[in-house]
């Protein structure tokens, strides 16, 4: 095992990524900008390196910078976490250039991953179903001509793209031009690419993802994640098991993720994305080749640490069990953002003035806010995740509600609101949601 690794980002995941080090008596180096100087993570961390100033390309987009501090406090290691560098070629080769260990997939497999149009296309060899679309990066022509073959509507996406960026979803040809312009405009901004390709838009369909791991050359799965609930295709909320999936359907779709973790000779953490159609039909969208926001989910449904097999796996340790992982009972993931639902989720930053966590069996909350945080306008607006487990998926949902109903968070508007009305509803409730669940939610609360 390493002996001193640096966290690669900020915030709830380098919190997280800390104590999964400490509990491994590995020493933890953070970075941060000077918009987050007083952060938990820095505190949290063994040692901290101030990289930049407040914009995320001058701080945590900064591949010399971060390089440069993993050097000079002398770490063996980088963990990227997610978002910012986890998924940039660029950064695992600098990391391999310097003599430092990604925590995380090749840069052979990032790169052919982090084109999402090219993954598709290796995957299909492995008999993964895919989304009909494009093979590669268009332009606004290209788009035009593959919208109108697959019919409407149609999503465009970033090819370098993640997290809901750089993606739109076209219904009719009049919306095509602006929504490839933002589309493209956001991809460059989020990605430095702003490469879009187009596929079709399944519709109603559930997000529907597996969890995995391995070595290079043995692969274990761990279940999916259901994460239909979702805003601007952004989540909002995950639960393990789907109730949409039954043993057959998920050994089909694990099997498949297998098979493409072995043709790409698979190292770390991974999700492999799909989307699944309302007969029961699953199609491959992307492969996230990192660490998920909501990996918490997995982590209470098989008991096994996902931070800690990813630093295990980069210090050279071979997986302990392969196949299928156990698992056990049903858990729920609320992500609070802060964001204000009466503004359409608009961005809310600002200080927060008061955070008592819920406490009780079966609930977790990953989080950096404490009294006092300041939450700055230049990243991700995710505050906090809530994660409860219990036998059942209805008394998951019930502790659900009873542990945000104990949750205080004062200061700035959260998504807490939101997710109370979902896990209240008769829709969620009843296990038979999809992607457009949400809208449909607020339309039927005015």
């Amino acid at each position: 095992m390493f002996s001193r690794v640096l966290i690669a980002n900020r915030g709830e995941v380098a919190v997280r990524v800390i104590r999964a080090l400490h509990e491994l008596d590995v020493e933890a180096v953070a970075v941060y900008s000077t918009a987050d100087a007083g952060s938990l993570h820095v505190r949290t961390a063994d040692r901290a390196v101030c990289i930049g100033p407040p914009p995320a390309s001058l701080s945590y987009l900064n591949i010399p910078s971060i390089v440069a501090a993993a050097e000079t406090t002398g770490c063996e290691a980088i963990h990227p976490g997610w978002g910012f560098l986890a998924e940039n070629p660029a950064f695992v080769r600098a990391c391999d250039d310097n003599d430092l260990v990604f925590v995380g997939p090749s840069v052979d497999t990032m790169e052919r991953m982090g084109d999402k149009a090219r993954a598709k296309a290796e995957l299909a060899a492995a008999g993964v179903p895919l989304v009909p679309g494009t093979d590669g990066p268009v332009d606004l022509a290209g788009a035009t001509a593959a919208a109108g073959g697959l019919g409407f509507p149609v999503l465009l996406k970033a090819v370098a793209g993640g997290g809901g960026k750089g993606m739109r979803l076209v219904g009719t040809p009049a919306e095509l031009e602006d929504g490839f312009a933002s589309a493209a405009a956001e991809a460059q901004a989020a990605f430095g690419d702003a490469g879009i390709y187009v596929e079709k838009a399944v519709s109603p369909a559930r997000h529907v993802e597996i969890q995995v791991l391995g070595d290079g050359e043995r692969v274990l799965t761990l279940g999916e994640r259901e994460c239909s609930i979702q805003r601007r295709h952004q989540k909002l909320l995950e639960e393990s098991p789907s109730p949409a999936v039954g043993p057959e359907l998920r050994e089909e779709m694990e099997a498949a993720a297998e098979r493409a973790c072995r043709l790409l000779g698979y190292r770390s953490a991974g999700t492999f994305e799909f989307l699944l159609g309302p007969g029961g039909e699953f199609y491959f969208i992307e492969l996230n080749a990192r660490l998920q926001v909501e990996h918490p989910v997995t982590e209470l449904v098989t008991g096994i640490d996902l931070v800690r097999e990813q630093l295990r796996i980069a210090a050279g340790e071979r997986l302990a069990s392969t196949g299928r992982a156990p698992r056990r009972g049903h858990a729920i993931e609320v992500r609070v953002n802060a964001e204000d639902p009466a503004r359409d989720f608009m961005p809310s930053p600002g200080t927060v003035t008061r955070f008592r966590a819920p406490l009780g069996p079966g609930v977790r909350v990953d989080t950096h806010v404490e009294d006092g945080a300041a939450v700055p306008p230049y990243y991700d607006s995710l505050l906090a995740k809530l994660i409860v487990w219990d036998t059942g998926r209805d008394a998951a949902i019930a502790r659900a509600l009873r542990a945000l109903g104990e949750l205080e968070l004062e200061g700035v508007a959260t998504t807490i609101p939101t997710a109370v009305s979902v896990l209240s509803s008769a829709g969620f409730r009843s296990g038979d949601y999809s992607t457009g669940f949400l809208a449909t939610l607020a339309g039927t609360e005015h």
